[in-house]
């Protein structure tokens, strides 16, 4: 019991520090990606997986890890992963940037995860399970993208590796831009510097998150989980047991969300980030609707953008890569309402009132 609490907590707060530190938004980065035509999140993620995908490769081939074979339904995981992207645009953070948020005392973060993990817990041992089972019904269909089409593993991870290097590198290339991007004052001095106050790229946080992925395997099956990163299940398991008080829901997984709290919060405190920050009425709406929609979403799709997006995506699995998909779709839509669409009406308006006074001026 001892090793399993510190070794999920140690792993979790590795994870929660390295994410509020460097700001690793997959959530930001998706909408990134539609807005503003920045795909340099979406770079830094596939970098994590190839890191992540490397190592699972070799800890497999050796014998030190086993990745569990398993199902999906197809159904359930592009629906479920299309209403998480709604989710996680509307609360500002996906289901990890949501627990790292709250450890920096945003409250608008806190009541999206609390909406998260009711609804996940009530999606996957409550009210709600009838509707995920008929979205879910059992299929055959073998998530493995090896086993299903004759090409070994190998091969599959070599391709993401290439096509991975081509972005990166292509991004690195850009010449960078000619004015001088103002700096604040350095507060701090030595290591306290590099840990709480050094700006870091995308991509070496994309690097770091992609190892403490790969740690999570081996540490978390020392303790009989077979399996990495995961986050839906473990915060619905806590809501289970603060509800039911029992302790067999308590695993690796729930000490590991925990510890990216932790770790954020930590984090927060050294650089002097942490502040509790009330949003205002809206914000608090769409908190709390989107963090319904990602317990909801993550649940029905077997996980969210670290457990799918992440993990599975790491292990050439179609069910990863599908959800990856479906949940940037949504993402994408739920951002042409909040943020396409009212750039247009506010480009309307003004063109409008530029037409206006210039009809005025050419009658007078």
């Amino acid at each position: 019991m001892t090793w399993l609490i510190i070794s999920g907590l140690v792993v979790g707060a590795l994870l929660g520090f390295v994410m509020q530190r460097t700001r690793f938004c997959l959530a930001g980065g998706f909408r990134d990606m539609y807005v503003q035509k920045n795909n340099k999140m979406f770079y830094a993620l596939l970098i994590a997986i190839t890191v992540q995908s490397i190592g699972l490769l070799i800890l497999t081939s050796t014998g030190m890890v086993q990745i569990p074979e398993s199902t999906y339904p197809i159904i359930g995981t592009v629906i479920g992963s299309f209403i998480f992207g709604i989710g996680i645009i509307l609360s500002g953070g996906c289901a990890t940037g949501t627990w790292y948020r709250a450890g920096e005392g945003l409250i608008g973060s806190w009541l999206a995860l609390i909406a998260y993990a009711f609804t996940s817990a009530a999606t996957k041992f409550g009210i709600l399970l009838p509707l995920m089972n008929g979205l879910n019904k059992p299929t055959t269909v073998n998530t493995s993208m090896s086993q299903t089409t004759g090409i070994p593993t190998w091969v599959w991870v070599a391709l993401l590796t290439v096509i991975t290097v081509i972005f990166v590198t292509k991004t690195l290339r850009k010449p960078k831009p000619k004015f001088a991007v103002p700096k604040l004052k350095q507060k701090f001095t030595g290591v306290r510097h590099y840990l709480f106050e050094k700006k870091y790229h995308p991509f070496v946080a994309a690097i770091a998150v992609g190892l403490i992925a790969l740690l999570a395997w081996p540490v978390s099956e020392t303790t009989g989980r077979m399996y990495g990163l995961g986050i839906t299940t473990p915060s619905a398991n806590i809501i289970q047991f603060l509800v039911t008080g029992d302790t067999k829901l308590i695993d690796w997984g729930v000490f590991l969300v925990l510890g990216i709290f932790l770790g954020s919060y930590i984090a927060a405190r050294g650089s002097r980030e942490f502040k509790w920050r009330l949003p205002d009425k809206k914000t608090i709406r769409n908190s709390v609707i989107g963090g319904i929609c990602m317990g909801f979403g993550a649940s029905v799709a077997g996980g969210c953008s670290i457990g799918n997006g992440l993990v599975e995506t790491a292990t050439m699995s179609w069910k990863g890569w599908i959800a990856l998909v479906s949940m940037i779709l949504g993402a994408w839509f739920m951002s042409y309402f909040i943020f396409i669409r009212q750039m247009k009406k506010a480009q309307s308006a003004s063109q409008t009132e530029k037409n206006t006074v210039s009809s005025h001026t050419q009658t007078t």
